[in-house]
Order: C-alpha cells, then structure tokens, then sequence
C-alpha cells in the first residue's frame, strides 16, 4: 500500500496557507524593523551585563545620572516591541518552512539550520525575557546567564542568516525597484478579502506601537498614563516608589529594626561601627537620583544622606578607593555587590537615610542602603551591614 506523499502534502498546505500579502520585500522590511529592536537590545544587555559583570576593561560611566535608567527602559521596551514583529516576520515566511524536500543542498540546509536556530533562540529569549518583567521564574535554568548567552547564539544565528540570503535582501532593500520589477511582471492583485502588503505592515506597526505604549510607562514617565500592562507603575508603593525585592523575601525584618544596628566600615583591617545616630551626625546631603531595575521600570526620587566618599573618608581610606558591600540578607546573589572607584569618588552616591523626605521605608533598605548614578537596582544595595574598603 502506498503511503502519502510528503512532497504533496506540504505543497498542499503551503497553498492553504498562501497569501498574496507575502512576499521576499515584506520579510525583507519587518526584518529591517526587527533587526533595529534587537540591535538595540543587544547592546543595551550587553551594557548591563558589564555593569553586573564587568570584565577587567569596563569603563563605568557615573554621568549623566539617568544612565542606565534610559539604557534598560530602552533594553525592555525595544524587546516587547520585538514580540509583534517577530510573529509578524513567522507568518510573512511559513509557507517556506513547508515545501519539499526539506534540505536540497549544503547552502540550503545552511540555511535552514540559521533559521530554525534564529526562531528558536528568539521565542524562548523574548518569551523569558518578558516573563522576567513580572519576577516569575517558571524555568530550572538561571535567567541572567541563559539571558546573556541566549543573545550571542541569535547574533550569531541572525548574522549566519543574513550571509545566506544577502542575494535576496539587496534585490529587494529598495522598494521603488521592487515596484518596478512587479509592473514589468505578472500582473498582482490583492485577492478579496486579503490585504495589501501595505495594510499588512500599517496593522504590525499599529500593533507594535499599541504594545509599546501600553506598558513602556514604566520605564517613561510621560508614558505613564497609558501604562495599562507593565508590572510596575511610577508612583507607587512606600514613600511613592515601587518596591522589588522586599523585606520579606530577604529575611531581614527583624534585623533591620533592632535597636542594635550599626554599619561596619573596614579598612586596613581596623573596622569601625557607625550606628544611626552617628551616620545622621555625619555631612548630610540630597540627590535626586533614579533607581532602575534590570526588569526596565524606573522610578527618579530625592535621596538624602551620607557622601560614601564623606563615610571611607572618616576612617582614612582615600576617596579614589574601591569597595566590597555586605547586605543584612543571609543569603541571596546580590548579597555582597562590589562598587567600583568610579561611584566611590562621584559625590552623588550616598548612603541614604531618607526618601523623598522621610525616614527610608523598611522595604527600601532601613536603616541605610546605597544609591549611586547610573547602576543597576540590583546593586543599589538595601540593608546595609558593611562597607569595606579594598
């Protein structure tokens, strides 16, 4: 008996799916589209990545202030809008992914291998990466470093993908010529009930943009009464900043509000404790600085309290000096958070004692945390136990 015949089967769902919409110059568009999100992705990452895990030539740039405020609010919206585009990019190309056979030869099995690893790594980057906006972690894997490892093999995918069909993007970069070479052949026509390529890529960017706006107000604060959808709204939580890691999660409560707190300062050996009432006897000061998350909200608020450089200073250490910070939390991967001379020797990073004109709120660090120009939250570091100078 004889069995179907594969070559058919997909022919026959190809022109199933057909659309006079698709064409090489609509996939060659959304990936221009696509390849502006995800450049500008990359980079931002790669940015953060250093600033967390910096290799020995990292320069870490203190000024302006909004930094990586405005790097990773860009980082986190140019990845959702990445969402819509891909999909769009999948249905613009699947009827390829169904003819038959599937490999006819070395350059197209390259090719096939660039695609099915580009979809691959993208789906699960941008799937994770906006889970991670929400704090849930329903994988076994570490998401930071799959995070940062995952961007490589698309780069790497995208760019393999790229050498293979430069043939086809050229001919098709330029739309004018597209046009002409369509008037000088078969005649094409929008079947009824279908829409022209044009209306197709008016309804992707429309999609794109309404994404966008309903959920960069976290990161944007002129886009904040349109933010229906992020996680994370400005304004709001204790003393009107949003909180991520609580008190709770870092076991620190009782601790924290002990009479007997005092902040260790270590140098040459020699520590010497600060409690309370000593810090707030110390120079005052206020910044207005922005405390910005990896998961892309941010939130500008008025910080006062200790210089850093004012506190090593009161122990002898020099103000060009590096240090190692120790958080009250038992246990946790930013625990202890090491503060290059850079943010050491800028005069706006303090250790803080208010927010926004009063006492710091238990869930924003009490009795003292660190806030610096243009760092990751995650190394603002809350509760703080002991500063050492190294």
């Amino acid at each position: 008996m004889k069995g179907p015949d594969p070559q058919r089967i997909t022919e026959a769902l190809a022109a199933r799916f057909a659309s006079p919409t698709r064409s090489t110059r609509l996939t060659v568009v959304l990936g221009r589209w696509l390849a502006v999100t995800f450049t500008v992705c990359f980079l931002t990452g790669l940015f953060s990545h250093g600033l967390q895990n910096p290799p020995s030539w990292m320069f870490f740039p203190t000024s302006p202030a909004w930094i990586y405020q405005l790097s990773q609010a860009l980082h986190v919206t140019a990845g959702i809008a990445s969402i819509p585009l891909l999909l769009a990019k999948l249905w613009s190309v699947y009827p390829e992914l169904l003819k038959w056979p599937p490999v006819k030869s070395v350059a197209h099995a390259l090719e096939r291998a660039s695609v099915a690893l580009f979809i691959a790594s993208s789906l699960l980057q941008l799937t994770t990466g906006l889970i991670n906006t929400y704090k849930w972690y329903p994988w076994p894997f570490p998401f930071r470093e799959t995070h940062y490892w995952l961007a490589w093999v698309i780069v790497g995918s995208l760019l393999l993908h790229i050498a293979v069909k430069l043939p086809a993007i050229q001919a098709n970069w330029n739309g004018r010529a597209v046009r002409r070479s369509e008037l000088h052949g078969p005649e094409r026509s929008t079947a009824p009930g279908h829409w022209s390529r044009r209306a197709f890529l008016t309804g992707v960017g429309v999609s794109t943009g309404v994404v966008v706006l309903t959920t960069a107000g976290q990161s944007f604060s002129w886009l904040g009464p349109l933010n229906l959808f992020a996680p994370r709204t400005m304004g709001t939580g204790p003393q009107s900043v949003p909180v991520n890691r609580t008190s709770e999660d870092a076991k620190v409560g009782a601790l924290a509000t002990s009479g007997g707190w005092s902040l260790a300062v270590t140098y040459k050996g020699t520590t010497t404790p600060f409690n309370l009432a000593e810090l707030r006897a110390l120079p005052q000061h206020q910044e207005e600085l922005p405390i910005a998350c990896v998961e892309g909200w941010n939130q500008t608020a008025h910080w006062r309290g200790v210089r850093i450089r004012d506190l090593i200073g009161a122990v002898g250490a020099p103000p060009d000096s590096a240090l190692r910070v120790t958080s009250m939390e038992p246990e946790g991967p930013y625990r202890l958070m090491s503060m290059p001379a850079e943010y050491v020797q800028d005069q706006r990073t303090l250790v803080a004692l208010e927010l926004n004109g009063a006492v710091l709120d238990l869930e924003h660090g009490y009795p003292a945390r660190i806030i610096a120009p243009g760092r990751p939250g995650v190394l603002q570091t809350k509760w703080l136990q002991q500063v050492e100078v190294l």
